[in-house]
């Protein structure tokens, strides 16, 4: 028997998602949480679980705070429902984690039916925004690919905020080969500072979001 849980602190969308979970399924278990405290709860007892979720109308403490949850219960299968989330977070949630599922809460039922019939069967499924979303970066994967195989290791540990002096104690390197390597860093990218040249490290999975919020 499938469990589900419901995280989500909206009556109407809790409501709307029972009745369509039991369109998809007649034999399931499930559960509605109301803090991060319960869902840890719930994981640690059924392990197994769909776990259905609105991160922007949920008690996470931030995206990095989801993925751990996430991640310390692995036979888990999650699916994001939401009203349009910003690109930027989108693409770094499922480069950090490409097993989630998204949906829309503004898809037709057709997609959201076919949402949780996915991850109900352990699949994944992306709706067409979140597809345009992980297509769209495909300039800027050229430009990280131009990188050399040092120039990613130190922009590595740029994305991490250590400073230039710090990375070449790290790395036995002399400062000003560091310093170098980010001047060049910042040319090929065509960047000017540490945020934009850490989009970058992000947006190419030369960084996580694990360690960037560590």
């Amino acid at each position: 028997m499938r469990n589900y849980v419901i995280a989500d602190n909206r009556d109407i969308t809790r409501a709307g998602l029972i009745s369509y979970i039991k369109e998809i399924d007649t034999d399931f278990s499930l559960t509605e949480v109301n803090s991060y405290i319960g869902l840890l709860d719930e994981l640690r007892m059924n392990p197994n679980s769909v776990v259905i979720t609105d991160y922007s109308l949920f008690d996470f403490s931030s995206l990095a705070h989801m993925l751990n949850i996430k991640s310390g219960a692995k036979k888990s299968n999650w699916l994001l429902f939401s009203e349009e989330p910003g690109e930027h977070f989108l693409r770094q949630l499922l480069l950090t984690d490409d097993s989630i599922s998204v949906v829309l809460k503004n898809s037709s039922k057709k997609n959201i039916m076919d949402a949780l019939f996915a991850v109900k069967e352990g699949d994944v499924y992306w709706c067409d925004y979140a597809e345009s979303v992980m297509r769209s970066d495909i300039e800027n994967g050229r430009s990280i690919i131009n990188l050399t195989a040092s120039e990613k290791n130190i922009l590595h540990e740029i994305a991490l905020g250590k400073t230039t002096k710090e990375i070449a104690v790290e790395k036995n390197l002399s400062f000003h080969t560091v310093n170098t390597h980010r001047r060049n860093i910042y040319s090929k990218l065509g960047v000017n500072s540490v945020n934009e040249a850490t989009r970058y490290a992000l947006q190419a999975g030369l960084i996580d979001l694990m360690e960037y919020y560590i």
